[in-house]
C-alpha cells in the first residue's frame, strides 16, 4: 500500500491529476471551443446570402472593438491551446487495436485520434492564413505578410478577402477535408464525453446519443461546407463594389459626426444647453405625435 503511494506521489503530473484534466479536456472541447466553431461556420454560412449579410456578422463580432482580443483568447484560444496539448498527451499514451480487433468503436477510437492531428494543423493553418495569429502591428508586417501568405482576411472587406484566400484548389480541398475533420472530432466527442461525464451510461442511452450526435455532425457538415462553397463561390467584383460603396459612406457618416462634434465644442455651455434643450423638445414632440 505504502508503495503504491509513493509510486503515485512520484509520478507525472498528468498522472496524478489525470481524472481532473480528463473533464476539462472534454469540456474545454465542447462549451468554449466547440460552441464557437458551431457559431463561426454558421457566420461563414452567412456568404451564401451574400456580401451584405456577411459583412452584417462580421460587423457585429468586431463590434466589441479592443475587447475582441481578450474574448478571442480568453474563450477560444487559451481553451483551444490547452485541449490541444492534453489531447497530443492522450494520444500518445493510447494505443488502438485496429488490426487485431476491426469493429465500429475501435475504427471511431483511431479517426478521433487522426482527426484530431488534421484539425491541429488545419486550425493552426487556418488562424495563421486568415489572421496571421497576432494582431502585432510589427508581427503582421514582416512574419505574417502576404509573401508568407499570411493575414489574408480584411474584416472590413470580409467577402472579397475571403473568396480571394480561398482561391487556390489546394486550399479548397485542405479547408474541406479540415472542416470534416474538425465536425467529425466534435461531433464524436461529444458522444465520448457524454460517457465520461456519466450522461449516458447504459448501452440503450449510449446508442440513442450515438444517433443524435451523428445527426449534429452530420447537419453541423452540411453548414460548414456551404460556408467554404459560399466563401469560394462569392462574385470577388461584386463583393469589391459593396465594399467599396460602404467604406465610403462610412467615411461620410464619420466626417459628419467629427464636424457635428467640432461644431458642439465651438458652442458655448449656455449654447449648448439651449441646443440640447430644443433638441429634447422636439424628440418629446415627435414621440408623443406617433403615440397618437
Amino acid at each position: 500500500m505504502e508503495a503504491a503511494v509513493e509510486a503515485a506521489r512520484q509520478g507525472t503530473f498528468f498522472s496524478r491529476n489525470e481524472f481532473l484534466i480528463r473533464r476539462l479536456h472534454s469540456l474545454t472541447g465542447l462549451i468554449p471551443v466547440g460552441a464557437y466553431m458551431c457559431i463561426h461556420l454558421l457566420t461563414n454560412a452567412s456568404t451564401l446570402g451574400g456580401p451584405e449579410m456577411f459583412q452584417k456578422n462580421v460587423d457585429l463580432i468586431h463590434s466589441l472593438g479592443p475587447a475582441l482580443p481578450i474574448v478571442e483568447w480568453t474563450f477560444i484560444f487559451l481553451p483551444l491551446i490547452f485541449h490541444a496539448v492534453v489531447g497530443v498527451v492522450i494520444i500518445r499514451s493510447g494505443n488502438a487495436n485496429l488490426s487485431s480487433y476491426y469493429y465500429v468503436g475501435n475504427v471511431r477510437y483511431t479517426l478521433q485520434r487522426v482527426t484530431a492531428w488534421i484539425a491541429l494543423l488545419f486550425i493552426a493553418y487556418h488562424v495563421f492564413h486568415m489572421h496571421g495569429w497576432f494582431h502585432n502591428a510589427w508581427w503582421l508586417e514582416n512574419v505574417a505578410n502576404n509573401e508568407l501568405g499570411g493575414h489574408q482576411f480584411d474584416p472590413h472587406k470580409a467577402s472579397s478577402t475571403a473568396a480571394i484566400a480561398l482561391a487556390s484548389p489546394l486550399k479548397k480541398l485542405f479547408y474541406g477535408i479540415g472542416v470534416i475533420s474538425c465536425v467529425y472530432h466534435l461531433a464524436n466527442g461529444l458522444w465520448t464525453m457524454g460517457i465520461t461525464w456519466g450522461v449516458w451510461t447504459t448501452a440503450a442511452a449510449q446508442r440513442r446519443a450515438n444517433w443524435i450526435c451523428g445527426a449534429f455532425g452530420i447537419a453541423l457538415t452540411v453548414v460548414g461546407l456551404a460556408a467554404l462553397v459560399g466563401v469560394t463561390t462569392t462574385d470577388v467584383d461584386k463583393a469589391e463594389a459593396y465594399e467599396k460603396v460602404r467604406h465610403e459612406m462610412n467615411l461620410e457618416e464619420q466626417q459628419r459626426a467629427e464636424a457635428e462634434a467640432k461644431r458642439l465644442k465651438s458652442l458655448s455651455p449656455a449654447e449648448r444647453e439651449a441646443e440640447a434643450k430644443a433638441q429634447a423638445e422636439k424628440e418629446a414632440k415627435a414621440a408623443e405625435t406617433k403615440a397618437h
